[in-house]
């Protein structure tokens, strides 16, 4: 009815415009009445007509720009739009749908739209769409499609037309959201299932938010906790400076972390590693403070002990090698920037092995203890007192503003060093002896400083012990010349420049040969005649000691050999074994006895000499070696005797052969003396233990004379002979007429 009222009325206007269009333009009237109206009649008809057409005309040319105004809407709208039929077959799609299945329109149009939902998502659209067609109004679902190589989350609203054979769908790519959406949820996964303790606190510094980290670290639960300030755990391990500096840290960089002890509910105390971030608002504003900790007590209590396993000695408590090490850099560096002095002392207790070896290690460690608190009571504050190991001790004293503080430290620790020590029924005496270095005089460089420091000890102790000395050029000079000797050392057995000296060992009751004692030399080609006190240290330091050691015996097994076959068939030479040679796994004494066998000797005709400080020192690797000797017929000869400390026990246990006295107690040997009763003495033990007993050092025919009648068994000294080369001690058998 409407439209028929709407059309009557238009029509009706039509006729009124084309009447008075016609009436402007209308020629007069004509008599004939009838003729003239239905003239007229045809010509409004017409006109009528035309003025139809030309509506028509403008209506449609309306209608098409509307419909072109559509379609560009439809097609450039921001929104994916698709237009499926009954059967989900889509029948339009504007260009956002196209770029959202990644093909041209023309493709698209026909294939079902199902077809680009992800399979998992596939019940979810059919149920969707069946809904959308049978029911009118708005619908939406979410589901995936196939758009590349990720599934891509849309949204869509759908609305079936009047007829309910197609529908509008309005699709909306939401993958950012859903991104959003799961990482929100593992955030808020994240957060719950942290091991780290979660604090967010107010502006107001009131904690509004847990986690269960921070129920399990501290003991409050959130109805506890939430509500209260973040001074909750709050302990007296840290002064106000500490919190001042924190508070000033945030509110200037928003952010803080740092150790911080905190307490428990239960009271109990912790070290927790805290970082602290602040969330602000659009205007700058504090609005949250978040807060994450964790309970670093054993972590940091383990790195402790292994801090102290790597840089404290464990006994003293006192800086090792490696600590001290890096405080003398720390130091040298920091003296260099102040532009001033530095002293390194090394200190070296003296004769501290014979506690060692008499009293024990246990005692030896006791008194380590009690030294190092002697030493700690006798420097600065600033200086660091440090153990590298042994007996030694280092001390590092920066910042000199006067040299003379190093001298009052230095007589400090000698004096405090005078007093006994108590070590169980004990009462010993150490000393110790003390080198100073100075940076940057004597050297430049911790290394270098070292090595001074070190040189100027062993020069204290070679002036007496329990003093002290300052480095001196002469000292660098002497290392040098002893670091040339051991370069040349290295050659000298390839050059022929090692020869073998033997020096007689006379059986006092018939005045023959009948022993020798082989004693290397050094011919150096520019220094002449090196003593052995000169160069065997240097072999024991180098380690040429075994080299050297193994060419005397074979040397020493020859010269026995043809000496036994042209004079003697009982001779025998000892030869001199160093500690080093005892204590060296590399030597294999093994290839000695081979040697011997080779040449058809028995083990009798060597006998080894050893000192004293080997038997108190005798390890598992020693007690072997003097074992296997013994097991190879090689007799043992204890030399210097009655200058160290060893014990009859000792004596006994490792089957001694002789006894040879120190020279010391026969160079002024007199009747009715004190050196005749201990000369006397260990004759007469040895006699009672089984052994024989040779007497170094006579010089006079009244020591031997007072030595045969105290028993003594052999002599061997400037009497007789002093050492000299195979050919000229050949001499001496002819001179005593021994052969065979």
């Amino acid at each position: 009815m409407t439209n028929r009222t709407d059309n009557t009325q238009e029509n009706g206007e039509l006729r009124q415009r084309a009447e008075r269009q016609l009436a402007e333009t209308a020629p007069e009237k004509t008599n004939d009445h009838q003729h003239y109206r239905l003239v007229h009649e045809l010509q409004v008809h017409q006109l009528e007509l035309e003025m139809q057409n030309e509506a028509l005309r403008e209506a449609r040319t309306g209608a098409e720009t509307a419909l072109e105004r559509y379609a560009e809407l439809f097609d450039y709208a921001p929104l994916a739009y698709f237009s499926l039929g009954l059967d989900g077959r889509i029948l339009q799609t504007n260009f956002r749908g196209e770029k959202l299945l990644g093909n041209e329109r023309v493709k698209i149009a026909g294939r079902h739209f199902i077809d680009s939902v992800s399979g998992g998502c596939r019940p979810i659209f059919n149920g969707f769409l069946e809904n959308v067609f049978a029911n009118y109004g708005s619908h939406s679902c979410e589901i995936t499609l196939l758009a590349g190589e990720e599934p891509l989350w849309v949204s869509i609203e759908a609305t079936a037309d009047t007829t309910r054979e197609t529908c509008l769908m309005a699709v909306l790519d939401i993958s950012e959201r859903k991104q959003n959406e799961r990482e929100l949820q593992l955030a808020a996964t994240v957060y719950l299932a942290l091991e780290e303790a979660i604090t967010v606190a107010d502006a107001n510094n009131r904690i509004v938010a847990i986690n269960p980290a921070f129920s399990k670290l501290t003991g409050y639960s959130a109805e506890q906790a939430i509500g209260q300030p973040t001074s909750l755990l709050k302990s007296d391990r840290h002064n106000p400076a500490f919190f001042q500096a924190m508070w000033e840290q945030l509110n200037t960089l928003g952010q803080w972390q740092g150790e911080i002890w905190n307490r428990r509910k239960n009271g109990e105390e912790y070290l927790s590693w805290l970082s602290i971030s602040t969330v602000y608002g659009d205007q700058g504003e504090v609005i949250r403070r978040v807060g994450m900790s964790s309970d670093i007590t054993e972590k940091k209590r383990a790195e402790e002990i292994i801090h102290n396993q790597a840089n404290i000695d464990p006994l003293t408590g006192l800086p090792n090698r490696r600590m001290f090490l890096d405080r003398l850099q720390r130091a040298i560096n920091k003296s260099h920037r102040g532009h001033q002095k530095l002293a390194l002392m090394f200190l070296d207790l003296d004769h501290f092995k014979d506690i060692n070896d008499t009293l024990g290690h246990d005692m030896g460690d006791r008194l380590l203890k009690e030294t190092t608190q002697r030493l700690i009571g006798c420097i600065r504050e600033t200086d660091t007192l440090a153990r590298p190991g042994g007996d030694e001790f280092t001390l590092i004293m920066g910042e000199l503003h006067e040299i003379n503080s190093i001298d009052r430290v230095a007589q400090s620790i000698l004096q405090t060093m005078i007093a006994p020590f108590q070590l169980k029924d004990e009462r010993c005496y150490v000393s110790v002896s003390i080198g100073v270095a100075l940076y940057p005089d004597d050297a430049d460089n911790a290394e270098d400083l070292q090595k001074k420091a070190d040189q100027a000890m062993y020069a204290a102790k070679k002036q007496g012990r329990s003093r002290f000395c300052y480095f001196t050029p002469s000292m660098q000079e002497a290392a040098e010349i002893r670091l040339r000797m051991t370069n040349d050392l290295r050659h000298a057995l390839a050059d022929n420049q090692i020869w073998v000296a033997y020096q007689p060992i006379v059986e006092l009751a018939s005045g023959h040969i009948q022993k020798a004692e082989a004693l290397i030399r050094w011919q150096h080609p520019t220094q002449g005649l090196i003593s052995p006190a000169e160069f065997i240290p240097i072999a024991e330091d180098s380690g040429l000691i075994t080299e050297l050691g193994g060419w005397v015996f074979h040397q020493v097994a020859d010269q026995v050999a043809a000496w036994r076959d042209k004079y003697s068939a009982q001779f025998q030479i000892s030869i001199n074994k160093s500690p080093a040679q005892f204590h060296n796994n590399s030597e294999k004494l093994a290839d000695w006895f081979e040697h011997l066998r080779r040449l058809g000797l028995p083990g009798g005709c060597i006998a080894v000499e050893i000192t004293e400080g080997l038997l108190l020192d005798a390890s598992a690797i020693v007690a072997d070696k003097l074992l296997a000797f013994r097991r190879a017929g090689i007799q043992t000869s204890l030399d210097d005797f009655g200058t160290g400390y060893s014990s009859l026990s000792q004596l006994k246990k490792y089957r001694i052969d002789f006894l040879k006295i120190d020279q010391g107690f026969v160079s002024n040997l007199v009747a009715d003396s004190t050196d005749m009763a201990l000369c006397e003495a260990i004759i007469l033990m040895a006699h009672i233990l089984g052994m024989k007993v040779i007497a170094e050092g006579i010089e006079s025919a009244e020591q031997r004379d007072l030595l045969l009648k105290a028993g003594c068994d052999y002599g061997q000294g400037f009497l007789f002979s002093k050492p000299v080369p195979a050919q000229e001690f050949e001499k001496f058998f002819i001179a005593t007429q021994i052969k065979v």
